[in-house]
């Protein structure tokens, strides 16, 4: 039996079949357009660069004029409707560049028009690819205090087509920012018809809902107190149903709805139940092969975020044993990589017994692997980790943290082209180097002394900032030769420029260095006079004109 034969065309062949005259040609050009790049980034690019997007939104509006110059709408056009859609969705889909592409070519007005079509087929597809652009945050918002997004947002939602009444739910999503918007669309009585999705509506209407929810609930207090209520129908208890759920996504959005409740209006779900089985649910979907197991580790660092209770209950259930072991398993997605950090950051930044249980597992040894990696928003992870693990006295005082091992990547991170990495390894290394020990030459001989009196010249104010925290704490409690070493080299008349910065928390932490510097043996208040009494001047200049309560009592220090 021959086998069948696959056509497989290169993109400028297939760019020039869709300006065919031919309808039949035409759908045929645009349905292999769709099957060549679904789920394959470097086939979008490959279409996207010879204007791929632009020509199937041209057909796409076309198609609109012939349905209107000849007041049809036969098979032919709706295919080409069908198909224009399905190419712009699929080169959305989880592609931001795909995304600016389509609404760059204008097709977002004509995608909203297919909603209109009196062909469910036609309505169908272009719910699907307005749903692919509204997963961006590039799509464009809707301002829910205009009636007429209010109007048009109620049609989405009383779709019988459940693409489209997820579509609205997705628009929610995108667009609801402000406690007014959350307001209006509860007094439109969106969420009673959130909630008849959440009881009785499809897994896709459940999930759209619950997303969009978090997005109404979120910061909103007196909302959630109606939520709540028996004025809706009690939703809080489908939502916690729904955490239940066999399904992993659903059981994920239902615990992010509950942890906005939760951090919102604490005195909701105080339940020691209910947030061990939430903690316990998170865990679980770390387990999740896919995109829900790269959202857990951020959904429980929203949980436990700063809440010691939380913390605790969290390292009853074993949390730092399993982000531990996921980190060990490797070759993580960088998502996965970056939130199995924060979330392990967040266990270990109160309890003195999670920063314990973390050294006794030598998570350390994993984190510091994360450093060097490839993916900047993982190196930035691993420093919040770090800056973590590293508030503990006790462990600083075992000098766990200052060996070549952790500094000498933390100090090359100070160069790293993101500014991001750069100020979270500044701000691991400000607890490091207070170490108790005297292992301080360490940071000094791998040039770290050296690069943070560079960074405190930086034009990123974050930079400055932090980099003179760090070298307040590494002269802090230090011996006069040390100070002078670090003296030498910030010089005088750069530090009293800092303690004039025209950033307040530069002005704020040049201040404090002053004060560890000038703190200890006598001889050390000569560091004030020198070049003339520069940096006496400079504080006397604060003094007179502190904009900020801090500076003004960092200069009051100074003199006591």
């Amino acid at each position: 039996m021959p086998s069948a034969t696959v056509n497989n065309h290169r993109p400028s062949e297939l760019l020039s079949r869709l300006a065919s005259a031919e309808p039949e040609v035409k759908v045929r050009a645009l349905r292999e357009v769709k099957n060549q790049i679904i789920g394959n980034r470097t086939k979008k690019l490959s279409f996207l660069n010879i204007g791929a997007a632009p020509a199937v939104a041209d057909i796409l509006a076309n198609s609109f004029d012939d349905v209107i110059a000849n007041n049809c709408n036969n098979n032919n056009i709706n295919n080409i409707l069908i198909q224009s859609a399905a190419v712009l969705g699929s080169f959305a889909c989880g592609f931001d560049a795909g995304v600016q592409a389509v609404l760059d070519a204008g097709a977002f007005p004509n995608l909203l028009r297919l909603l209109a079509n009196s062909n469910e087929k036609v309505v169908d597809a272009g719910a699907r690819a307005l749903k692919m652009i509204y997963q961006s945050k590039l799509a464009p918002k809707y301002d829910f205090l205009q009636q007429k997004n209010m109007e048009f947002l109620i049609s989405l939602l009383n779709s019988e087509n459940e693409n489209v009444s997820g579509l609205g739910a997705s628009i929610i999503t995108h667009s609801c920012e402000t406690s007014l918007e959350q307001k209006a669309l509860f007094d439109a009585g969106i969420l009673r018809k959130l909630n008849s999705f959440l009881e009785g509506g499809s897994l896709s209407q459940r999930d759209a809902s619950l997303e969009s929810l978090a997005s109404i609930l979120k910061n909103n207090s007196e909302v959630i107190l109606k939520f709540s209520g028996p004025e809706i129908g009690r939703p809080l208890s489908s939502v916690i149903d729904l955490a239940k759920n066999r399904y992993p996504r659903t059981r994920l959005l239902a615990c992010m709805c509950l942890i906005v409740i939760r951090n919102t209006s604490p005195h909701f779900l105080q339940d020691v139940g209910i947030k061990t089985k939430l903690i316990r649910i998170l865990l679980e979907l770390l387990d999740d092969p896919g995109q829900v197991g790269d959202e857990a580790p951020f959904a429980f660092s929203s949980l436990i975020a700063q809440k010691e209770d939380l913390q605790k209950l969290a390292l009853e259930a074993n949390a730092i044993d399993k982000l531990h072991h996921h980190l060990q398993k490797g070759s993580l997605h960088p998502r996965r990589y970056e939130g199995i950090l924060l979330a392990l950051a967040d266990m270990c930044s109160k309890l003195e017994s999670c920063r314990s249980k973390f050294i006794s597992l030598q998570v350390l040894n994993l984190v510091t692997d994360a450093l060097t990696d490839d993916n900047a928003d993982v190196r930035t992870a691993a420093c919040i980790c770090l800056k973590s693990v590293t508030r503990s006295i006790k462990n600083l005082s075992a000098g766990y943290f200052m060996n070549e091992i952790i500094v000498i990547p933390l100090v090359q991170l100070f160069l790293d082209p993101s500014t991001s990495v750069q100020v979270a390894a500044l701000a691991a290394i400000s607890n490091i180097v207070v170490d108790f020990t005297t292992f301080k030459s360490i940071f000094v001989q791998c040039g770290g002394m050296k690069q943070l009196v560079q960074l405190a010249k930086s034009i990123e104010s974050a930079v400055r900032s932090n980099a003179l925290w760090a070298l307040k704490n590494f002269v802090f409690l230090a011996d006069n030769r040390l100070k002078e070493g670090v003296f030498s080299e910030l010089t005088a008349s750069l530090l009293s420029s800092l303690i004039c910065d025209p950033e307040p928390s530069v002005q704020e932490q040049a201040l404090a260095l002053v004060r560890n510097l000038v703190d200890g043996c006598i001889n050390s208040i000569e560091f004030v006079f020198a070049e003339d009494g520069l940096i006496l001047g400079a504080i006397g200049r604060q003094l007179q004109s502190a904009s900020k309560a801090e500076i003004g009592i960092q200069v009051w220090i100074q003199g006591k």
